[in-house]
């Protein structure tokens, strides 16, 4: 054993923000694409905090020419004035003290969505610099910071008609993987956050030269308007929108909501303006609520031979949609992520607001009533359907473990962190996959014929497929209420089709059957899209390249000007012999692979009903719309 001193020499202390930069990850979560981006919420959030005090109503954000963000509010402004113990400008202490701000004090704040009074502190740290504009009082004071240490104390620098905080920095290259923000992931967050707060407008404003654009959010209907939006491409089966908003004990409680003809359902939850995607003690009291409430309006109203029908949550869900938005004084979460909120107060109280509202509801429109009733009846009916396909299945041998599909040509590796399926399109590149694969770590699992459509129909029907009970066999962790994740026996799961049209038709359908019904496998990011090479330039005998795209195609061409090469177009994968497939596709060392993740579910979850749902004018729209972008396959 080493015989080293351990003295209080050995002990780090980390200054002022020093710790933000060292460990960036405990206050946004990562350094990636998502990190940089929870940036600008920091900011955004604190001109929503105004908004809901009653003091501001419009929030700007510029992207810069040089890359940097803007972020602006006509709120009241962040105090300038000297604090009494720590004697400096309130400002520096928001700016550049971790744990310091106005959402400690409940007279400043009634609602806020961060009270741990890190966010401007922890995007100054991680800035390479910063400006923070304030105008308060005809004045307009300054200050600048570099990592995070102010320049110069806060001074005034003249008088201004402005009202509120102005915030620009530029993200630190040596923090962030990347510091180029996208409007692709700013977009839809101000879309939701316009309609969680209705009456709050949003510009968003990029003047980059190369993507200039300006966007204007604004909805006066709150959460009414955004259950419209999440219901456009779907047909309501109520005439009226369910909506409530009651406070009881502190606690403020706005719910929308809807059912239509769609087999999924859809539930937003969120606390204090924060999207909790697992949910929590609001999303506890209104399920319940809204369980009890169906089963009562049907225990009271249904024929005597449907009484019997105990309905399920489950059942009662089926093709809702439901927006859940509560406010509370001092809200708690389970993480930094903010993913679920944990007050045990909000149970009880959302689900007697929920509750109360929605048994009048239904009263007062039967047709309504009658329609959701009968939906949830119909739910409970394929919900026992399909159970009783899932136990048909396992009797089978199907789903118990206790045989494999005679198609999979397993792997030796039972370590599941080193072994990978390939579910390949067509016999022919099953067979070639067979025979070029490492036998050791790679599986191959053919797909005869397109799959179903999982968008159409319930479990009960896509389990009468014989190909997706092989293949969830093979994968060996369920589905529906039986679903275990960590049986799964292959950490890279690999649809691997052809580079045309019907290629793209499978991988669409494959991506709709684990967004729909095998979600935990794209959830812990072991889906993946093998990305076979289009075409292969052969120069001479031992001189050829193998070449994804188009695009790839003409910058090659380019860079070997003068030579004129023999170029083959593979359309299939059944045209590569073994040695092909696995130098272009399989290797590890060589191959591309696109790892599936979902940075949007909302949008997702449109997108997939648009695509592959029952609604044809919804994706009649889309394609006119994106016609343009199509590229054809000759």
């Amino acid at each position: 054993m080493a015989n080293s001193e351990y003295t209080a020499e050995n002990i780090t202390v980390l200054k002022g923000l020093e710790g933000v930069r060292k460990r960036p990850g405990m206050y946004i979560g990562a350094t990636d694409v998502s990190g940089l981006h929870h940036l600008i919420w920091e900011v955004v959030d604190n001109g929503v905090d105004e908004f809901l005090a009653g003091e501001a109503d419009q929030i700007d954000i510029i992207i810069n020419k040089d890359g940097s963000i803007t972020i602006k509010d006509d709120g009241r402004g962040i105090p300038v004035d000297i604090h009494p113990t720590e004697k400096v400008s309130a400002l520096q202490l928001a700016a550049a003290t971790l744990h310091a701000g106005g959402k400690f004090d409940n007279d400043s704040y009634k609602v806020s969505g961060g009270l741990h009074g890190v966010g401007l502190s922890v995007v100054n740290a991680l800035s390479k610099w910063a400006k923070i504009q304030v105008f308060q009082d005809g004045k307009e004071y300054i200050q600048e910071y570099k990592t995070g240490i102010p320049e110069y104390k806060v001074k005034e620098v003249g008088k201004s008609k402005e009202r509120g905080t102005w915030v620009t920095f530029q993200p630190d290259k040596t923090i962030f993987d990347t510091v180029e923000f996208t409007s692709k992931m700013i977009l839809p967050r101000l879309r939701q956050h316009a309609y969680l707060n209705g009456g709050l407008t949003f510009n968003f404003e990029d003047q980059r030269p190369d993507s200039k654009m300006f966007y204007t959010f604004r909805f006066d209907g709150g959460i009414k308007s955004y259950l419209k939006h999440l219901n456009e491409n779907l047909k309501p089966i109520q005439d009226k929108i369910f909506y409530a908003k009651e406070e009881l004990d502190q606690v403020e409680v706005e719910v929308a909501l809807q059912f239509t003809n769609d087999l999924q359902h859809r539930e937003l939850f969120f606390g204090n303006n924060i999207q909790n995607k697992e949910g929590g003690t609001h999303a506890a009291g209104f399920r319940a609520a809204l369980t009890k409430t169906i089963n009562d309006y049907h225990q009271e109203n249904s024929i005597e031979k449907e009484k019997g029908i105990k309905l399920t949550g489950d059942d009662v869900k089926e093709g809702l949609t439901a927006v859940v938005s509560v406010k509370v004084l001092d809200p708690i979460f389970e993480n930094n992520a903010k993913t679920k909120l944990i007050n045990k107060e909000v149970t009880p109280i959302t689900r007697k607001i929920v509750g109360d509202s929605l048994k009048t509801f239904l009263d007062e429109n039967p047709r309504d009533a009658k329609n959701i009733s009968g939906r949830a009846i119909i739910a409970s009916r394929a919900r026992a359907a399909a159970k009783a396909a899932r136990e048909a299945v396992v009797r089978k041998g199907a789903l118990d473990g206790g045989g494999l599909p005679g198609k999979l040509a397993d792997c030796l590796e039972r370590d599941p962190a080193k072994s990978e399926i390939y579910i390949v399109e067509g016999d022919s590149a099953g067979g070639s996959a067979k025979s070029g694969r490492d036998r050791r770590t790679q599986a191959i699992f053919p797909l005869r014929g397109k799959p179903i459509n999982s968008e159409k129909y319930r479990l009960d029907r896509v389990l009468s497929n014989t190909e997706i009970v092989d293949l969830i066999k093979a994968l060996g962790i369920g589905v529906g209420e039986t679903m275990d994740i960590t049986k799964l026996k292959y950490h890279k799961v690999i649809l691997m089709a052809d580079a045309d049209v019907d290629g793209a038709h499978i991988n669409t359908l494959m991506l709709t059957l684990f967004f729909r019904h095998l979600r935990p496998v794209v959830d812990g990011g072991y889906l993946y899209i093998a990305q076979p090479p289009l075409y292969k330039l052969t120069f001479g005998v031992n001189d050829w390249i193998w070449v994804q795209d188009d695009t790839e195609l003409q910058q090659v061409l380019k860079e070997r000007k003068g030579k004129t090469p023999k170029t083959s177009r593979f359309k299939g994968l059944g045209e590569m012999d073994a040695e092909e497939l696995w130098a272009t596709t399989m290797n590890p060392e060589t191959r591309i692979l696109k790892r599936v993740t979902v940075q949007d579910t909302e949008e997702a979850d449109r997108m997939f009903d648009t695509l592959m749902g029952e609604e044809v004018a919804p994706r009649k729209r889309y394609i006119q719309t994106h016609s343009q972008e199509a590229e054809l396959d000759i």
